[in-house]
C-alpha cells in the first residue's frame, strides 16, 4: 500500500511539471489517503502484536 502512495505521488509531481493541475492534484489527494489508511494500519498491527505478546 506504501507502494502505491509513493506511485501516485510520483504521478502528481511529473503531472505538476507538466502542467497537468487536475491529474496533479487527484493524485496528490489518493496518495495521502493511501498514506493515511496506510499509517493507520501500521499503529494497528503494532498495538495488536504488542498485546499479543503478553
Amino acid at each position: 500500500m506504501l507502494g502505491y502512495a509513493v506511485i501516485f505521488l510520483i504521478i502528481a509531481i511529473i503531472a505538476g511539471l507538466l502542467g497537468f493541475g487536475g491529474i496533479a492534484g487527484t493524485s496528490a489527494w489518493i496518495a495521502k489517503v493511501l498514506f493515511i489508511v496506510f499509517i493507520v494500519l501500521f499503529v494497528i498491527s503494532f498495538v495488536l502484536k504488542l498485546f499479543r505478546r503478553r
